[in-house]
C-alpha cells in the first residue's frame, strides 16, 4: 500500500474557500485502477496560514504513479492554477510507503 500526500499552506481566511475548491471539483478518481481512498486534512493554524494536507491511499506506488501519468489526473488539476492569493507557496509532496 502507498499513501500520497501534499501539505497547503492556506492564507488566513481563507480556508473556507479552498475546502470548497476541493469539495466541489471532480476528482476523477474513481475512474482509477489502484485507488482505495481520499481525506481533505485541516491541521494547525499560526495566524498567517492553516495547514492542510491531502491524502490518497493506494494500492501500490505503482499505482499512484500511473495516475499521475493519466488523463484522470490532467482532468482532476485542470484548473490548479486559477486560485491564486489562496497559497503561501506551492504544495510540498510527500509519498509513503505502507511498512506495517
Amino acid at each position: 500500500m502507498f499513501i500520497a500526500m501534499n501539505r497547503f499552506k492556506i492564507a488566513s481566511g481563507k480556508e473556507a474557500e479552498f475546502v470548497a475548491i476541493w469539495r466541489d471539483r471532480e476528482t476523477h478518481l474513481h475512474e482509477v485502477p489502484g485507488f482505495r481512498e481520499f481525506h481533505l486534512l485541516q491541521g494547525p493554524s499560526n495566524g498567517e496560514y492553516t495547514l492542510f494536507a491531502s491524502h490518497s491511499t493506494w494500492d501500490s506506488k505503482d499505482a499512484f504513479e500511473a495516475w499521475t501519468h493519466s488523463e484522470a489526473f490532467r482532468k482532476a488539476h485542470a484548473s490548479a492554477g486559477g486560485s491564486k492569493g489562496l497559497y503561501l507557496g506551492p504544495p510540498q509532496f510527500e509519498g509513503f510507503e505502507v511498512v506495517l
